[in-house]
Protein backbone atom coordinates (compact mmCIF):
# COMPACT_ATOMS: atom_id res chain seq x y z
CA UNK A 1 0.00 0.00 0.00
CA UNK A 2 2.81 2.46 0.90
CA UNK A 3 4.54 1.77 -2.45
CA UNK A 4 1.29 2.46 -4.35
CA UNK A 5 0.81 5.74 -2.45
CA UNK A 6 4.40 6.81 -3.17
CA UNK A 7 3.99 5.88 -6.85
CA UNK A 8 0.72 7.85 -7.06
CA UNK A 9 2.37 10.85 -5.39
CA UNK A 10 5.29 10.78 -7.86
CA UNK A 11 2.85 10.57 -10.76
CA UNK A 12 0.89 13.53 -9.38
CA UNK A 13 4.11 15.58 -9.01
CA UNK A 14 5.16 14.64 -12.54
CA UNK A 15 1.81 15.74 -14.00
CA UNK A 16 1.89 18.97 -12.00
CA UNK A 17 5.43 19.82 -13.09
CA UNK A 18 4.95 18.88 -16.72
CA UNK A 19 1.58 20.63 -17.10
CA UNK A 20 3.01 23.78 -18.76
CA UNK A 21 4.69 21.64 -21.39
CA UNK A 22 1.37 20.01 -22.19
CA UNK A 23 -0.60 23.27 -22.23
CA UNK A 24 -2.37 23.97 -25.52
CA UNK A 25 -2.11 27.75 -24.90
CA UNK A 26 1.47 28.23 -23.69
CA UNK A 27 2.53 31.52 -22.16
CA UNK A 28 4.81 33.59 -24.36
CA UNK A 29 8.15 34.74 -23.07
CA UNK A 30 9.68 31.57 -21.70
CA UNK A 31 10.68 28.03 -22.46
CA UNK A 32 11.13 25.36 -19.79
CA UNK A 33 12.36 21.80 -19.64
CA UNK A 34 14.13 19.26 -17.51
CA UNK A 35 17.89 19.64 -17.11
CA UNK A 36 18.15 15.84 -16.92
CA UNK A 37 15.34 13.55 -18.09
CA UNK A 38 15.90 11.38 -15.01
CA UNK A 39 15.40 14.23 -12.53
CA UNK A 40 11.95 15.84 -12.40
CA UNK A 41 13.06 18.26 -9.71
CA UNK A 42 15.62 20.29 -11.69
CA UNK A 43 14.47 22.50 -14.55
CA UNK A 44 16.13 24.96 -16.87
CA UNK A 45 14.15 27.92 -18.15
CA UNK A 46 14.90 30.51 -20.79
CA UNK A 47 13.15 33.80 -20.22
CA UNK A 48 12.81 36.33 -23.02
CA UNK A 49 12.99 39.90 -21.73
CA UNK A 50 9.46 41.33 -21.90
CA UNK A 51 8.68 43.86 -24.67
CA UNK A 52 8.73 47.53 -23.74
CA UNK A 53 10.96 46.95 -20.70
CA UNK A 54 14.66 47.51 -20.11
CA UNK A 55 15.07 43.71 -20.36
CA UNK A 56 13.57 43.52 -23.88
CA UNK A 57 15.68 41.37 -26.19
CA UNK A 58 17.45 39.57 -23.37
CA UNK A 59 17.56 35.79 -23.20
CA UNK A 60 18.03 34.88 -19.56
CA UNK A 61 18.77 31.35 -18.41
CA UNK A 62 17.64 30.23 -14.95
CA UNK A 63 17.25 27.03 -12.97
CA UNK A 64 14.21 25.97 -10.96
CA UNK A 65 14.92 23.42 -8.23
CA UNK A 66 11.86 21.77 -6.74
CA UNK A 67 11.89 20.30 -3.22
CA UNK A 68 11.00 16.65 -2.74
CA UNK A 69 7.78 17.72 -0.99
CA UNK A 70 6.62 19.86 -3.94
CA UNK A 71 3.88 21.09 -4.38
CA UNK A 72 3.58 21.68 -0.63
CA UNK A 73 6.72 23.86 -0.67
CA UNK A 74 7.97 26.26 -3.36
CA UNK A 75 10.89 25.72 -5.70
CA UNK A 76 14.01 27.88 -5.64
CA UNK A 77 14.82 29.89 -8.74
CA UNK A 78 18.29 31.09 -9.66
CA UNK A 79 19.35 33.04 -12.74
CA UNK A 80 22.40 31.51 -14.37
CA UNK A 81 22.71 34.43 -16.77
CA UNK A 82 23.87 37.62 -15.07
CA UNK A 83 20.95 39.96 -14.44
CA UNK A 84 20.73 43.33 -12.67
CA UNK A 85 17.38 43.57 -10.93
CA UNK A 86 16.09 44.67 -7.50
CA UNK A 87 14.39 41.30 -6.88
CA UNK A 88 17.32 39.12 -7.90
CA UNK A 89 20.24 38.95 -5.50
CA UNK A 90 23.82 39.21 -6.71
CA UNK A 91 24.10 35.39 -6.76
CA UNK A 92 21.08 35.14 -9.10
CA UNK A 93 18.53 33.95 -6.53
CA UNK A 94 15.03 35.24 -7.27
CA UNK A 95 13.05 36.82 -4.43
CA UNK A 96 9.34 37.12 -5.21
CA UNK A 97 6.34 36.44 -3.03
CA UNK A 98 5.06 33.28 -4.71
CA UNK A 99 8.44 31.59 -4.13
CA UNK A 100 8.31 32.28 -0.38
CA UNK A 101 7.28 29.52 2.01
CA UNK A 102 3.50 29.31 2.52
CA UNK A 103 1.77 30.84 5.50
CA UNK A 104 2.09 34.04 7.47
CA UNK A 105 4.96 36.44 6.77
CA UNK A 106 6.75 36.99 10.09
CA UNK A 107 7.54 40.56 8.99
CA UNK A 108 3.94 41.30 7.98
CA UNK A 109 4.91 42.47 4.49
CA UNK A 110 3.16 39.76 2.44
CA UNK A 111 -0.32 38.36 2.71
CA UNK A 112 -0.53 34.54 2.89
CA UNK A 113 -2.36 34.43 -0.45
CA UNK A 114 0.58 36.22 -2.13
CA UNK A 115 3.01 33.52 -0.99
CA UNK A 116 3.45 29.96 -2.24
CA UNK A 117 0.32 27.88 -2.74
CA UNK A 118 0.30 24.27 -3.98
CA UNK A 119 -1.76 25.29 -7.02
CA UNK A 120 1.24 27.10 -8.56
CA UNK A 121 2.97 25.52 -11.54
CA UNK A 122 6.05 26.27 -13.61
CA UNK A 123 3.76 28.38 -15.78
CA UNK A 124 2.41 30.55 -12.94
CA UNK A 125 5.92 30.99 -11.56
CA UNK A 126 7.21 32.14 -14.94
CA UNK A 127 4.29 34.56 -15.38
CA UNK A 128 5.26 36.09 -12.03
CA UNK A 129 8.94 36.29 -12.99
CA UNK A 130 8.12 37.95 -16.33
CA UNK A 131 5.91 40.40 -14.44
CA UNK A 132 8.76 41.01 -11.98
CA UNK A 133 11.05 41.95 -14.88
CA UNK A 134 8.46 44.41 -16.18
CA UNK A 135 7.66 45.90 -12.77
CA UNK A 136 10.33 45.46 -10.04
CA UNK A 137 9.36 45.64 -6.38
CA UNK A 138 11.80 48.17 -4.97
CA UNK A 139 10.16 48.05 -1.52
CA UNK A 140 11.37 44.52 -0.80
CA UNK A 141 14.65 44.13 -2.68
CA UNK A 142 16.99 41.17 -2.78
CA UNK A 143 19.61 43.42 -4.38
CA UNK A 144 19.65 46.68 -2.41
CA UNK A 145 22.11 48.35 -4.79
CA UNK A 146 19.95 47.60 -7.84
CA UNK A 147 16.84 48.81 -5.97
CA UNK A 148 18.55 52.06 -5.01
CA UNK A 149 19.63 52.68 -8.63
CA UNK A 150 16.15 51.74 -9.89
CA UNK A 151 14.57 54.31 -7.56
CA UNK A 152 17.14 57.08 -7.92
CA UNK A 153 18.71 56.70 -11.38
CA UNK A 154 16.44 54.42 -13.42
CA UNK A 155 17.34 55.96 -16.78
CA UNK A 156 21.03 56.35 -15.96
CA UNK A 157 23.26 53.81 -14.20
CA UNK A 158 20.49 51.24 -13.68
CA UNK A 159 19.57 51.30 -17.38
CA UNK A 160 23.25 50.96 -18.41
CA UNK A 161 23.77 47.93 -16.16
CA UNK A 162 20.60 46.23 -17.42
CA UNK A 163 21.58 46.96 -21.07
CA UNK A 164 24.97 45.33 -20.44
CA UNK A 165 23.25 42.24 -19.00
CA UNK A 166 20.86 42.09 -21.98
CA UNK A 167 23.79 42.25 -24.45
CA UNK A 168 25.71 39.62 -22.52
CA UNK A 169 22.63 37.37 -22.37
CA UNK A 170 22.25 37.58 -26.14
CA UNK A 171 25.88 36.61 -26.67
CA UNK A 172 25.71 33.61 -24.32
CA UNK A 173 22.10 32.50 -24.77
CA UNK A 174 22.72 29.25 -26.56
CA UNK A 175 26.06 28.17 -25.15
Amino acid sequence: MAFKLLFDLKLLVKRHLLSPLLNKNPVEGFSAGLIDDNDLYRWEVLIIGPPDTLYEGGVFKAHLTFPKDYPLRPPKMKFITEIWHPNVDKNGDVCISILHEPGEDKYGYEKPEERWLPIHTVETIMISVISMLADPNGDSPANVDAAKEWREDRNGEFKRKVARCVRKSQETAFE
